[in-house]
């Protein structure tokens, strides 16, 4: 699994991001040699008397996953080995690595995380991805809890830490929500070693920008802080497209196509509905984006793939983001004739509705914006701030609240081009703020645009338009909210 940059920006702006990564790498770096000195480093047998979970559960478990059996995982459990268990973990844990991520490192932290835990504590998401573990392994737990003080302790007490990108986190989250619907608490909360290109998840929750490799004490830190830190909530978001039925559409993997259509009736549309759609669902946690950020991010994302050797590690993925973007008309627009090329208020309409209201809302789009983005986290691109830092009486004078990634609401601003961009990310200047909103409806009709480019959390893909009939993205807030560890 890949991971995305999360928006596009200028190379100032991505050295600025470099530069800002490095500095938190070397802060990280200095304060593990600090602590070391006034005697605060980690004790390795203690962390792993904190954190391991007893063998003979963490046996059942990965039988449990590998066989796709519940009752394989319960029957081969030895729970007179539970007698031998005299204080049970305060802190039980279990780890999610991408080994693809963080380049040639991935695998290395792998390794030094099976040392201090466990191998049978270590899930590749090669190997185990974390729907099987919530279906198989979870379920065994729960079940031998039953009758065995030691696994319902493990199980309410369980902590996850998911090494990775973005994308890796918001998966594991995903595979977790659903343990709400079926009624199974306590929902075990999430830390991240971050190993992507943006973290923003990572940054927003106080685990930095970067893993710093360069000190094995780091990750003995990360975990102890993970079996410790106090717990804080995030907003996830249901997005649901409704297109006209026919069109071939390659839509990313956390975008699933589903048999029910849940387009809201209430508001009156620009285009025609045709009488058969297909829809797709899928679940973000930082943002969506329509416009030229995303189309710079599917060219980046077809040329990765194509030319995989390119991908070694999130500075070079940097540089050939930023040398891309400017092959795509974010900064040099080749053809102004192109109607791909102009502004989305052409082809876009937006609906919100506001926290507490049940009625449908017009807010205009600005002219001359290329991208308009639906944000939840403080962080965007690796790291930016592109809503701003808001005085108090600009934020009256709009009817706006501080944003939080926990209050309801996603904020919609838009961007022009690539500099524009550029000075947004490098907080020269803010994005120019469209609305807040607790749902958002965007109705998007082709005329002379052929097709127009979206992404989620980093995944992007390419929509096809009809002159015709519209295609509907409608944003709503998942119920129950995610659990998060912070790091600082």
């Amino acid at each position: 699994m890949m991971e995305q940059p999360s928006s596009s920006t200028s190379s100032a702006a991505d050295a600025s991001a470099d530069a800002a990564d490095t500095a938190a790498g070397e802060t990280s770096f200095r304060t593990a040699m600090m602590d070391s000195f006034r005697g605060l480093r980690v004790d390795r047998e203690e962390l792993r008397r904190r954190i391991s979970i007893p063998q003979y559960l963490r046996l059942a478990i990965r039988r449990a996953i590998y066989s796709k059996d519940v009752a394989a995982g319960v029957d081969s459990a030895d729970l007179l080995a539970a007698d031998e268990v005299d204080i049970p973990p305060e802190g039980p844990m279990v780890v999610f690595i991408n080994s693809r991520s963080g380049g040639r490192h991935g695998p290395e932290l792998k390794l030094r995380l099976q040392q201090l835990m466990g191998e049978e504590q270590v899930y590749d998401l090669s190997d185990v991805k974390p729907n099987e573990f919530v279906e198989y392994g979870l379920a065994c737990l729960e079940q031998l809890s039953m009758g065995d003080p030691i696994a319902k302790h493990i199980r309410e007490k369980l902590r996850i830490v998911v090494a990775g990108g973005d994308g890796t986190v918001g998966w594991v989250l995903g595979s977790l929500g659903g343990l709400h619907k079926d009624g199974r608490y306590p929902i075990p909360p999430v830390s991240i070693i971050p190993l992507g290109t943006g973290n923003d998840l990572s940054r927003s929750f106080g685990w930095g920008g970067s893993f710093p490799f360069a000190w094995k004490t780091a990750v003995k830190r990360s975990l102890q802080k993970a079996s410790m830190g106090s717990l804080c909530r995030l907003d996830s978001w249901d997005l649901s497209i409704t297109m006209p039925a026919g069109e071939v559409v390659e839509m990313p993997y956390s975008m699933k196509l589903t048999g029910e259509c849940t387009l809201d009736q209430d508001v009156v549309v620009n285009g025609q509905l045709p009488e058969k759609v297909t829809c797709y669902d899928g679940v973000f946690y930082n943002y969506f984006s329509i416009g030229m950020d995303a189309q710079v991010a599917y060219g980046f994302h077809h040329l990765r793939n194509e030319k995989p050797y390119l991908a070694q590690g999130p500075i070079a993925n940097k540089l050939i983001y930023s040398g891309y973007s400017c092959t795509q008309g974010w900064f040099f627009t080749p053809c102004v004739s192109d109607p791909s090329l102009r502004g989305l208020n052409n082809i876009l309409r937006i609906h919100i509705k506001k926290v507490n209201c049940s009625e449908w809302e017009k807010v205009r789009v600005p002219p001359n914006i290329r991208s308009v983005v639906a944000l939840n986290l403080n962080n965007y691109a690796s790291g930016r701030h592109p809503w701003g830092n808001l005085t108090p009486e600009y934020l009256e004078k709009r009817g706006f609240v501080e944003a939080s990634p926990d209050d309801g609401l996603l904020e919609i601003f838009g961007l022009k081009h690539g500099w524009h961009a550029s000075f947004v990310m490098v907080e020269l200047i803010s994005a120019k703020h469209i609305a807040q909103a607790a749902a958002i409806r965007f109705e998007v009709r082709g005329g002379e645009w052929r097709e127009s480019f979206m992404q989620i959390d980093g995944e992007p893909w390419k929509q096809p338009l009809d002159k015709e009939y519209s295609t509907f993205v409608e944003i709503r807030r998942v119920p129950n909210q995610s659990i998060l560890i912070r790091g600082e």
